[in-house]
């Protein structure tokens, strides 16, 4: 199932912070979305899920316009994990991951809520409020409510935000491991070294327009990191694969 972005206007409030984007998410693709702060990131993600109204331009998501499809349909079709990691009442993190799974009935839903909460490393916290968890296990809870929705669109914000380096590991390649079983995966990331090592595809925002798209080393050239981050740097090939280095531009 594709995800079809044509010439997207879209932003809060009325504001243009989408200008004209373009793009497809196929099934099995690992994407990442990449910018500086204001760039249109979260805003692209929302609207294509039909969070956030469009000004001009279409979405299709299933093969129909996003405007079209039900709420229920939108769920089976796409899992989100928001940028905002609050939450409001100190349910059991089990019945959290189990919130990814209402078209289950309550016996599997439980069942498959426990087994994504021991993929994220949280076996034996399935009885533990939400509340009293750290920032970053909190953080892995909403990963397993993301995964227990087993949607064929995987739409993540920022999911490395509050996880310590080997959390973020996890948290990647788990998105990977869905990706591999043929699920588009679309994740905003602000670090440009981590996303060119996970991602097969890197979609950059300037602006609220695409400035580049392909594949991470084709992406992140010396002058799209110069004109859209203010950064000097290049891939060094190393033994175990390319890395991205960067510095602040002088």
């Amino acid at each position: 199932m594709s995800w079809v972005f044509t010439d997207v206007h879209a932003g809060p409030a009325g504001r243009a912070v989408l200008k004209g984007v373009s793009l497809t998410v196929a099934p099995g693709e690992m994407v990442g979305v990449l910018g500086p702060n204001g760039a249109g990131k979260t805003t692209l993600l929302r609207a294509g899920l039909g969070l956030l109204p469009l000004q001009a331009g279409q979405v299709q998501l299933a093969d129909k316009p996003i405007a079209e499809l039900k709420p229920a349909m939108r769920a089976r079709a796409a899992g989100y994990l928001p940028q905002e990691r609050r939450v409001g009442w100190n349910l059991a993190a089990l019945r959290i991951a189990e919130l990814g799974a209402p078209d289950l009935p309550e016996g599997q839903a439980q069942a498959l809520a426990a087994a994504c909460l021991a993929r994220v490393g949280l076996e034996g916290f399935e009885g533990r409020g939400v509340l009293d968890l750290s920032g970053g296990e909190r953080a892995r809870v909403l990963l397993a409510r993301l995964l227990a929705t087993r949607a064929p669109l995987l739409v993540a914000d920022e999911p490395t935000a509050g996880l310590d380096p080997d959390a973020q590991f996890l948290a990647l390649d788990l998105l990977a491991q869905e990706a591999a079983r043929g699920a588009g995966v679309v994740l905003t990331l602000h670090d440009l070294a981590l996303a060119a090592r996970v991602c097969s595809r890197l979609v950059v925002l300037h602006d609220g327009r695409v400035a580049a798209d392909g594949a991470p080393r084709e992406v992140l050239t010396p002058a799209t990191l110069r004109t859209v981050f203010g950064l000097d740097g290049a891939f060094i090939d190393t033994e175990d694969g390319p890395v991205l280095v960067t510095r602040r531009a002088p």
